[in-house]
């Protein structure tokens, strides 16, 4: 075996090794601790900043806003960390540079499209 299918395989086994180990947790966990967690009654309310909720929490909703904010939110964060690693081994592309401009072009085009569209619809407004 080559070095790189070694390092290959370690990362492949720690991963499931943690997956295991995780879902061993998350089962074993309940048994253990059982009915005494339950009767922590502070824990099992919700609250932001540490102040208690004026309204109960059935009846209290969060708008889509919220869920559509934090998906845009992803959704452009994860674009932004293509660029640092592009921007980074840019100078590397030697001969072929003017290719490599063009296809980072491309894809924030697709990305300001999308932002034009997301503008254009009201999702970025905050009613």
């Amino acid at each position: 075996m080559e070095g790189s299918l070694i390092t290959v395989l370690l990362t492949v086994v720690t991963a499931v090794g943690m997956i295991v180990v995780m879902l061993l947790a998350s089962w074993l966990a309940p048994k253990i601790v059982g009915k005494r967690w339950s009767r922590v009654h502070s824990d099992t309310n919700p609250y932001e900043c540490g102040a208690r909720p004026f309204e109960p929490i059935e009846k209290h909703r969060f708008s889509v806003k919220f869920y559509l904010v934090a998906m845009l939110f992803i959704l452009f964060d994860v674009e932004a960390a293509f660029l640092i690693p592009w921007a980074v081994t840019f100078r590397g592309f030697a001969g072929q540079k003017l290719f490599v401009l063009g296809e980072m072009a491309v894809f924030l085009g697709i990305l300001l499209v999308g932002l034009v569209y997301l503008w254009w619809r009201g999702a970025l407004e905050w009613e």
